[in-house]
């Protein structure tokens, strides 16, 4: 296995569980994307125009997520942080209320649940909202886990499944035994494959406090995701810079300013982190997963890494098998 990022550790556990001998490359494991991503189970707030495709995989993933984290959550005696806490979108003008018609639409053409929201329900379901809120929508189907937490306990559930880590950044695939690649955007620097894959940088904020709200919030501009321990999390930019991480200050006032024009008290919170992170993407925006002689490959989840960690590591596991 090269790459111990949420899906590399999915893979590695899933594996693992049935049997199979799993050496793990990676110099930090859980350090990359999956350090930093928000962690929004979100398959229907996050469709996009023309990724139907994705669509049904990220639905299948959501499928599978409560059982998965209940398995790994009994394994190792460590939580997930996976909360079925649902997600409204809000608009805050005409313009943000006409794109919502559009998004609304759009998914209820595929077929998705969605219930649409007057402006007086959005501050009923969730007081902290502005009061110059137009409307939105209510996606109860929407779930979400603690990225930081779910790596923990997948790192914890591979040391008791027998996965061997070894803490080296592999440039060239190894001869022999099978081999998984789950490098994110670096899984094209890896020798003696062809793979396709891009960073697309996002900046995001890690706040401390009451936001005085309990579902994620998501506007045009950014989203905004309470956690019970009193994080917030509230993302995040899109970014063709290749591989920088800097975090830059326009983007950190722009999220901030996004997020205070939907929930005022964000503006009231502590600062705790801003990071940047390196979502791996394909030219189509579909993850890659499929083997080629003894080389399975796991990578360009793009957006969606950690939501279809549960498919990926099942698909894994057919392939490899």
């Amino acid at each position: 296995m090269v790459g111990g990022g949420v899906i590399g550790l999915s893979a590695a556990w899933r594996l693992a569980q049935r049997g199979d001998a799993v050496t793990l490359y990676d110099p930090a494991p859980g350090s990359g994307a999956s350090h930093v991503a928000a962690g929004m189970l979100a398959p229907v707030t996050e469709v996009h125009y023309g990724e139907e495709a994705v669509l049904e995989l990220n639905l299948e993933s959501a499928r599978r997520y409560p059982r998965f984290v209940a398995e790994l959550e009994r394994a190792t005696e460590l939580t997930t942080g996976y909360q079925p806490s649902g997600t409204i979108v809000v608009a805050r003008d005409g313009d943000d209320l006409a794109a919502l018609d559009r998004l609304s639409s759009f998914q209820r053409d595929l077929g998705l649940e969605v219930t649409r929201l007057r402006a007086g329900v959005c501050r009923e379901l969730e007081p902290g909202l502005a009061p110059g809120i137009r409307g939105g929508l209510l996606v109860a189907g929407d779930h979400q886990v603690n990225p930081r937490l779910l790596v923990a306990a997948l790192l914890q559930g591979c040391r008791h499944a027998g996965v061997r880590f070894v803490a080296e950044r592999v440039t060239e695939i190894p001869a022999g035994d099978v081999t998984v690649i789950a490098a994110g955007c670096w899984s094209g620097d890896i020798g003696g494959v062809d793979i396709s894959v891009r960073p697309v940088k996002g900046q995001l904020l890690r706040l401390r406090g009451k936001a005085g709200i309990e579902r994620t919030v998501r506007g045009l501009d950014c989203y905004i995701v309470p956690r019970p321990d009193g994080e917030v999390v509230v993302g995040a930019t899109v970014e063709e810079r290749g591989f920088d991480t800097t975090v830059t200050a326009g983007a950190i006032y722009e999220l901030l300013r996004a997020a205070v024009e939907l929930v005022p008290d964000v503006a009231e919170l502590e600062l705790a982190e801003a990071s940047a992170g390196l979502r791996p993407a394909t030219a189509d925006n579909a993850p890659l997963i499929e083997r080629r002689g003894d080389v399975v490959i796991a990578t360009g989840h793009y957006r969606n890494g950690v939501l279809l960690a549960p498919l990926t590591a099942d698909l894994v596991a057919e392939l490899v098998a």
